[in-house]
């Protein structure tokens, strides 16, 4: 059976973060605590480990996973033509619940499932994750569940739904904890989505894809309202690759 390493104690977790680090490096998978769900997470830059990532949850290559980052300086790396809009919310809300869909760099040498050229990136604010993000890059983090079953909000809870598919699992304490649910069901705390990839095209806007822990009306007070879609927070899958895959699971991290 897995082990759960409780972080609230230092000799586990200077043990966990070292097994997660080796276990991220061999390709294999990792639950974590972030500040709104817990996450399972696989070096992004592997597609096989982006690959178990998905069979462990029971999803395919049409609901690609999101990508958490130590920092804002990375952004840039993995995003191209970053818009002033985007500039402004990252500033405002990361670390934090906003998970930002923007176009991917074409260098980039990764496969994160059919995102039709976008990726999905947020910072999270939890030192462990935080701290583990600093050591292995860029990492693929879907919801520690099933899909289709309630987010988790506990090692405990991700153990139960994932098993030995994962090889170590990191005890943060109970996450979420520092939102009000105000996500599409009750007790989400799940991030807030939204999708700037219009922004590039004359007359384009910001569409909220997932409404979660950062509301409309916060964002609106960054960007402006006429910045944002009149329909967006609808919860709706449409969308490009990496915005429809986030939404089609309403337990996203």
């Amino acid at each position: 059976m897995t082990a759960i390493y409780d972080c609230s104690v230092e000799s586990q977790l200077l043990e966990g973060m070292r097994l997660a680090r080796a276990a991220i490096g061999r390709g294999e998978l990792v639950v974590l605590p972030t500040d709104t769900v817990y996450g399972v997470a696989a070096d992004a830059f592997v597609p096989a480990a982006v690959a178990r990532l998905l069979e462990a949850k029971g999803r395919d290559r049409t609901s690609p996973p999101p990508v958490l980052i130590p920092g804002i300086p990375t952004l840039d790396a993995l995003a191209r033509d970053v818009p002033e809009p985007v500039r402004r919310l990252v500033s405002e809300f990361w670390p934090g619940g906003l998970t930002v869909v923007l176009h991917a760099q074409p260098s980039l040498t990764w496969d994160l499932g059919e995102t039709r050229g976008t990726v999905a990136l947020r910072v999270p604010a939890n030192r462990i994750a935080l701290e583990l993000l600093s050591e292995t890059g860029p990492l693929a983090v879907s919801s520690a569940n099933r899909s289709g079953e309630p987010s988790a909000q506990s090692a405990g809870d991700a153990e139960a739904m994932l098993g030995d598919a994962v090889a170590v699992y990191l005890d943060g304490g109970v996450a979420g904890g520092q939102y009000e649910a105000i996500g599409e069901r009750p007790g989400d705390t799940s991030s807030t989505i939204v999708d700037a990839t219009g922004l590039d095209a004359d007359g384009g806007v910001l569409r909220i894809v997932r409404a979660g822990v950062i509301s409309r009306e916060r964002i609106a007070a960054v960007v402006g309202e006429e910045l944002l879609d009149a329909a967006s927070g609808t919860g709706e899958a449409s969308g490009t690759g990496a915005a429809a895959g986030d939404a089609a699971d309403a337990t996203q991290p």
